[in-house]
């Protein structure tokens, strides 16, 4: 994705520097080149750091400590700096509280997976130091690092040393060190940006997980590329993406052989904006679900959003001309992008900015609503199945934001409310939302369920009879209930868990811990069965991902019963990018 921000990186008292003019390294710049930074020029570093992630993100995706393609740490990072660059993005305001206030708050609101909470309560805490201030210097400039370091400790139950926390302690000490030596912004910063980078380097020093995967830590690189966004925005330097930045599968080219063209099993995804005088979105939405796959329809009278899987892209196309003015039409061939190994990376970022909202309210829950994050369409059938009032759509490589999550929460009219993340990326920012529904009003607990299966196993224990607090703690008990199993492919060659995995090896996950390595997804999944003890379970369900099809899934099921066959079984439409199957066991 290509930066759409307008940046214009030239500082009124920035000076020539010959050393960046030759394009070698830049030394910190001497006392007196910049005293001190106003809201104008805070905007500009804002804007910067944000496209600096933007151009690494990519290589912060890549430091998963788990093989699996579900590193978005970069995607959540960058989704949450977007949110707070378009709060600012139109302001002409030049007084640094009040860009610093805004900048947390559309953070905080736009906060996507724990690393984008993290990074949310850092730019709080840096907010928080600069109120009342129309200018700052780089004493100020340190003391809001501290701040912000503080924040996010305080923010996490249980800190944990050599992640992005560890980072910004240690850049807040460096700053606060320059800021005594010299009052300069480039210094300071400069020496900030030198202790953050030997603070990432340092992470696996201090996270064993880390050093056994051979990455640092990838919350930590992201902050690096913030800050160093911010001070390259503050010298005027380019921080636009360069010709040989790795480009997105989307925009990569899919070589196909005329003679031995990939099998149709996926279709064409198809996204476009709708506009209209008077549209009727429950209509389209409607169209979409009986004519496609997958369908996401958002949206008011005037613009819906529209998204589809459809075999023949001409059809909701030509159902959308009928009802107004159609833009920003993207058809892509899934099947092609499949045959070169790739995601369509458009698709994930719609499932990760959609908001899916069901608001009407389960009767048989009376009092008490529940929201639950479902990463597939099929498991969201489950959920509503079972009562839940709002659906949104997350999981692995889509993190919902706090915004949607607080959307979901205020979109059902009951005072109380049961919030099931169904996702361990997802938990704090679930918390960040009941923190932000409280604030208006609604009591919310958040039951921390780490995978679908988890969230279903809770619902089970729900007691319409029961109160608020006493739903929860049953129903935090119940998590202990279920095992998960996950299957997927390994995306890198790792060293995890005592086990040697290489590029396209499948792999199942027992628990969020990688268990065993296979040829097939189905020998994958009779591993983890018997990992999890299946024979000893009353009651066994897979959820197939969208990858896989009815027929391979039934026929899994038959094989899965002819060797449990004292287990009841059930085998649904999971939907789930990416995994191929999760499984569970009760």
């Amino acid at each position: 994705m290509t930066s759409n921000i307008p940046l214009r990186l030239d500082i009124d008292n920035t000076r020539p520097d010959p050393a960046r003019q030759r394009g070698s390294t830049p030394a910190p710049a001497a006392s007196g080149g910049h005293q001190q930074i106003d809201g104008r020029t805070l905007k500009i570093m804002i804007a910067a750091g944000y496209a600096w992630l933007e151009r690494h993100k990519e290589i912060v995706n890549a430091l998963n400590v788990f093989p699996v393609p579900d590193g978005d740490t970069g995607t959540n990072m960058f989704l949450t700096m977007r949110a707070a660059w378009r709060e600012i993005d139109h302001s002409e305001d030049d007084d640094v509280s009040h860009i610093a206030q805004t900048v947390a708050q559309g953070a905080l609101m736009g906060a996507r997976g724990n690393s984008g909470v993290i990074l949310s309560q850092i730019l709080r805490g840096m907010a928080h130091a600069f109120r009342h201030k129309q200018v700052i210097t780089a004493h100020d400039l340190a003391l809001g690092l501290r701040q912000g370091s503080e924040t996010a400790y305080k923010g996490v139950v249980k800190p944990v040393e050599g992640t992005i926390l560890t980072v910004i302690r240690q850049a807040a000490d460096a700053a606060q060190k320059a800021a005594a030596v010299e009052d300069d912004l480039d210094f300071v910063l400069a020496h900030t940006i030198q202790a953050a980078g030997e603070a990432v380097e340092q992470t696996p020093l201090l996270l064993p997980v880390l050093a056994r995967a051979g990455v640092v830590d990838s919350g930590g690189k992201g902050l690096f590329y913030i800050l160093e966004g911010m001070h390259r925005g503050l010298r005027g330097e380019p921080v636009t993406p360069p010709v040989e930045m790795p480009v997105s599968a989307t925009q990569q080219t899919v070589a196909l052989d005329p003679h031995n063209l990939p099998p149709i099993r996926y279709g064409f995804d198809v996204q476009f904006l709708l506009w209209g005088a008077d549209l009727q979105v429950d209509a389209i939405r409607s169209w979409m679900i009986d004519h496609g796959d997958f369908a996401l329809v958002e949206g008011g009278p005037t613009l819906v959003k529209v998204h589809v899987h459809v075999f023949d892209p001409s059809k909701p196309l030509a159902y959308g001309v009928q009802q107004g003015f159609i833009t920003d039409v993207v058809v892509e061939n899934m099947d092609a992008m499949a045959a070169a190994g790739m995601t369509p990376d458009d698709v994930k970022e719609e499932l990760s900015t959609a908001r899916p909202v069901m608001p009407q309210m389960a009767e048989h829950f009376g009092p008490i609503g529940v929201v639950a994050v479902a990463p597939g369409p099929g498991l969201a059938e489950v959920f509503e199945s079972l009562g839940v009032g709002g659906i949104v759509s997350g999981g692995q490589t889509m993190n919902p934001s706090i915004q949607e999550l607080l959307d979901a929460i205020d979109a059902l009219p009951t005072e109380e409310v049961i919030l099931l993340p169904n996702n361990s990326n997802v938990i704090m920012a679930a918390q960040g939302a009941a923190q932000e529904a409280t604030r208006r009003g609604k009591r919310v607990e958040v039951i921390p369920s780490r995978t679908a299966p988890q969230g279903i196993s809770a619902l089970l224990a729900f007691n319409m009879q029961a109160s608020l607090d006493d739903n929860a703690a049953t129903m935090a008990r119940a998590l202990a209930a279920i095992d998960t199993g996950e299957v997927t492919v390994a995306v890198r060659d790792a060293q995890i868990d005592g086990m040697e995995v290489r590029t396209g090896d499948v792999i199942g996950l027992l628990n969020d811990t990688l268990t065993t390595i296979g040829a097939t997804p189905q020998e994958v999944v009779f591993n983890l069965l018997a990992q999890m003890n299946a024979g000893q379970a009353e009651i066994i369900t897979v959820y197939y991902g969208d990858q896989i099809d009815a027929a391979t899934a039934a026929a899994l099921g038959g094989e899965i019963a002819a060797t449990y066959p004292g287990q009841e079984l059930e085998v649904i439409a999971g939907g789930q990018p990416h995994y191929h199957f999760i499984l569970s066991t009760e």
